[in-house]
């Protein structure tokens, strides 16, 4: 199944990156550290769910922009409706029309919230949401998830990670972590920190093993201590459910923050919440103190609503969730029968996520080992397949690209088998990936 590929503006486009931009990406995770040697540099184009690199060796897309494309890449709709819109102006004096549709619209969704605030990115919206929260309650702390991946590229959450370089002691000594799957450790920082926590910010739990009261769970603990909770849907939104946890779950978290595959890929995150919470960004109430919230040139883009609002109607009209769970319940039970059949069932697990499967990957120790990992990436990319470790579905994916997804991990099993044994260096080019999230490069 192996495919002959040229890598020669892939290795020009590598050479050169690296001199121009810190890391050769803007996001990490796209970073050369995160990708087995032999990835492409580069993407030139996507189309549905696949990607096309400068090379134009074609390869199945599995992150789906990492978690951002919900519908496919180029999707159609999106597309024309980006297109109408880009041909009015982008962006204005005073905001554009169309920010009060896309604002009714997706206020709808969220019944328990009055009031929303775009943004560009992710990390915009949630380092907004704390510092409502601070004003709110007049508290100074935040307190997370130790255990999650990531919240902002803002100093509240990543000065209490190992890559904390930068960010001033004291403003690390504000962020405070839990165990996300033991609640009791969040309470013992409320009596360790009694009045002192100004808000929780968590994600919904990502699969079956944790409680459905789980997010319950949370808003009560931090209400009895006077505290706001914070919904993170950026990965779930649009995954989940539509639009996500708060409705699959039946919560009303105080705020909640948006982002990733609302849009399609486009460049479109959002902030709700309560009115009485939210009311303190605003400008209406003479004499309040102001809160200086959120102020983006680029939060009212008129082209990157309008890829939310043409996301929307495919969601509302296509059964989008329906379908993406369906093609998420496929690769789970067509991967439970792959590694068991590759004699690999001790080796390689599969999260039992119909939204977002991860699999995970064991050296002969059973132990998870990145470098066994690396190899299960570089064999896939041999094989036409870009894999990260996650399969994010989208409305793009059929169950021909699952079956291709599986048959090209069979045809791995035996090396796999034996990279066990002899060493996953003996058949690695190159060195593992490495965590975004380490001390040193």
């Amino acid at each position: 199944m192996k495919s002959n590929k040229s890598y020669k503006n892939s290795n020009n486009y590598r050479q050169k990156i690296k001199e121009l931009i810190p890391g050769g990406a803007h996001t990490y995770s796209k970073g050369d550290d995160q990708f087995p040697s032999i990835a492409p540099a580069a993407i030139s184009h996507g189309k549905g769910a696949y990607v096309w690199d400068v090379d134009l060796n074609c390869y199945l897309d599995c992150s789906m922009g990492l978690t951002s494309v919900s519908l496919g890449h180029a999707y159609p709709s999106v597309i024309e409706k980006v297109k109408t819109e880009l041909e009015k102006g982008v962006n204005f004096q005073r905001p554009g029309a169309i920010e009060l549709e896309m604002a009714e619209r997706f206020l709808t969704l969220v019944p328990s919230h009055d009031r929303i605030k775009f943004a560009k990115n992710g990390s915009s919206v949630t380092t907004a949401a704390v510092k409502l929260a601070r004003a709110f309650t007049g508290r100074d702390l935040v307190a997370f998830p130790g255990d999650h991946p990531f919240y902002s590229f803002d100093d509240w959450f990543i000065g209490r990670t190992v890559c904390s370089k930068g960010v001033p002691e004291n403003v690390q000594k504000l962020s405070l972590t839990y165990q996300s799957s033991d609640l009791s450790s969040l309470e013992r920082l409320f009596d360790t920190y009694p009045n002192q926590i100004a808000c929780v910010i968590s994600e919904p739990p990502r699969h079956a093993g944790q409680s459905n009261r789980y997010l319950e769970d949370i808003i009560s603990i931090a209400h009895t201590n006077g505290t706001l909770f914070i919904q993170d849907e950026m990965i779930t939104g649009f995954k989940v459910d539509y639009p996500g946890a708060i409705k699959q779950q039946n919560v009303q978290p105080d705020l909640a923050t948006w982002g990733k595959g609302i849009a399609n890929g486009f460049s479109f995150c959002a902030l709700t919440g309560k009115r009485d919470v939210m009311e303190l960004g605003g400008i209406q109430k003479s004499g309040s103190e102001r809160v200086f919230l959120l102020s983006s040139t680029h939060g009212g883009e008129t082209h990157a609503i309008a890829a939310g609002l043409a996301t929307m109607d495919v969601f509302e009209t296509e059964q989008v969730v329906r379908h993406n769970h369906t093609i998420g319940e496929r690769f789970l039970s067509d991967g439970k029968n792959a590694v068991e059949a590759a004699g690999l069932a001790e080796y390689i697990d599969i999260t039992p996520c119909n939204w977002m499967p991860m699999l995970t990957f064991k050296d002969r120790d059973h132990k998870i080992c990145n470098g066994m990992r690396t190899l299960f990436m570089q064999e896939m990319i041999q094989r036409d397949i870009l894999f990260q470790g996650i399969f994010v579905p989208c409305f793009s994916h059929t169950e021909d690209d699952i079956r291709f997804f599986f048959e090209a991990l069979t045809d791995i099993g035996p090396l796999y088998l034996r990279a066990l044994d002899q060493g996953f260096r003996t058949y690695l080019k190159g060195e593992p990936t490495k965590p975004v999230f380490r001390k040193y490069n």
